[in-house]
């Protein structure tokens, strides 16, 4: 399989999670400030780099769950980041879906940019390595927020979203190619 499609594929079942979960519990997270989400994301990954270190997972749920999580949040920051508006809490299931998909789109073809330059220099990646990087961009979040969002010369918040969710993907797919051998 290609990057594409395997990055497709995860982000499919990404997406049917997230849909459910709107059914159940409708847009509720958009009561959250934007700080709640990367609190949210950042505690999904510190679990996953526990697991990863300890080797001991107490939860029984797999790592997996929480980079599908960290894939959704990141989604919804990215939605709560478009939309600056915490008036209106409940979103048209359509309307968001659309825009779940519009905003993965914007994402993957920033990864499939990036990963023609880098040659899927991820490939070669330790799955560690992706969680790390995945923390230092949840830091560097957690920064521009101090900032008030202000950057000088680095990206904003949104390019480190985006990079969160392609650092997620990857890591998925790794996973399910080592499940496979």
């Amino acid at each position: 399989m290609n990057t594409s499609t395997q990055y497709d594929n995860v982000i499919t079942n990404c997406r049917n999670l997230f849909e459910k979960k709107t059914i159940d519990y409708g847009t509720a997270w958009r009561i959250l400030r934007l700080s709640s989400l990367t609190d949210q994301l950042y505690i999904k990954a510190k679990r996953i780099r526990s697991i990863e270190e300890t080797g001991e997972n107490r939860v029984q749920e797999a790592i997996d769950n929480e980079f599908v999580g960290l894939i959704n949040y990141s989604i919804m920051a990215l939605i709560q980041l478009e939309m600056n508006d915490f008036t209106q809490l409940e979103m048209e299931p359509k309307v968001l879906m659309e825009t779940y998909d519009r905003l993965v789109r914007e994402t993957k073809s920033l990864m499939e940019n990036k990963n023609h330059d880098y040659g899927e220099a991820w490939r070669d990646m330790r799955v560690s390595s992706m969680t790390d990087l995945i923390l230092m961009k949840l830091l560097r979040v957690k920064q521009i927020e101090e900032n008030k969002g202000q950057t000088l010369v680095s990206e904003g918040l949104d390019a480190n979203y985006q990079d969160i969710i392609n650092y997620a993907v990857f890591a998925l797919i790794k996973l399910s190619e080592n499940k496979e051998l």
